[in-house]
């Protein structure tokens, strides 16, 4: 029982193959495990190879196709998978320039990232950023207390923990961090993304907000700065919101 216990739960190699609709093998898939965010890309023959533990979800993600998931090593068989991905239907009437490949997977995991030309201004020319916020501390308990034990009166502070006015600028400061992390989505993301996953247009901040609360990872991805790693778990939040919208509705 011990060697089967074994077997099941730990982790293995999944391979597979992967081609469009009409057989052709497609290279440079990402492949993703969706449990440990490691990530590999198919070969020229549509080959991958992957480390997976049992009942691990793949993503399958590629520019202009059809992205899927698969679920693998489900009841301890480690058969090699074969996946087909369809390619998205294009409107001819909008022509866009489309950059390469380049070879990164963090780079290549923003399929629909929108481009942020005043940042590409600022690094090009090598302009310097502020080292935090510009903000005004908040008095703190143990920080107006301990003077006050050494023989040091801090009066401002001890007003502002009494008028409440430490309180209010905590919880400003906490909506102001709010804001400007849902701005930085969406400044990133075109709605499109949203609309096309069911989110209605008017919502999608919300949508946003319900994602940082339901999945905190997507709010340290945001701080981070990592746009692949937010719209992975962007993903991952949409059926919780649609149901929580179905239940509203009620």
């Amino acid at each position: 029982m011990l060697l089967c216990s074994t077997f099941f739960f730990s982790q293995q190699t999944v391979t597979g193959r992967i081609v469009e609709d009409n057989g052709e093998n497609l290279s440079k898939v990402i492949v993703i495990n969706m449990s440990t965010d490691k990530k590999v890309y198919s070969d020229a023959e549509g080959i991958f190879s992957i480390e997976a533990k049992p009942n691990d979800e793949l993503r399958f993600v590629k520019e202009d196709f059809n992205r899927t998931s698969r679920r693998v090593l489900t009841n301890g068989a480690n058969l090699p998978l074969f996946i087909t991905l369809y390619q998205i239907p294009k409107d001819v009437g909008e022509v866009k320039i489309v950059k390469k490949l380049t070879g990164d997977l963090e780079a290549d995991s923003r399929i629909v990232a929108k481009v942020d030309k005043g940042e590409q201004v600022r690094d090009a020319v090598g302009l310097p950023q502020p080292v935090g916020k510009m903000r005004e501390k908040p008095a703190e308990v143990k920080s107006v207390l301990l003077p006050i034990l050494l023989g040091n009166l801090n009066v401002q502070g001890v007003y502002d923990l009494i008028s409440g006015k430490a309180r209010r600028q905590k919880r400003q400061y906490r909506y102001d961090d709010l804001q400007e992390h849902v701005a930085w989505v969406r400044d990133r993301i075109d709605d499109d993304y949203f609309i096309k996953a069911g989110i209605p247009g008017d919502r999608i901040s919300e949508f946003i907000q319900f994602s940082f609360l339901a999945k905190p990872q997507v709010r340290t991805y945001v701080k981070a700065k990592n746009l692949s790693g937010v719209m992975l778990r962007l993903e991952e939040t949409v059926p919780l919101f649609m149901e929580r919208l179905k239940q509203n509705l009620k």
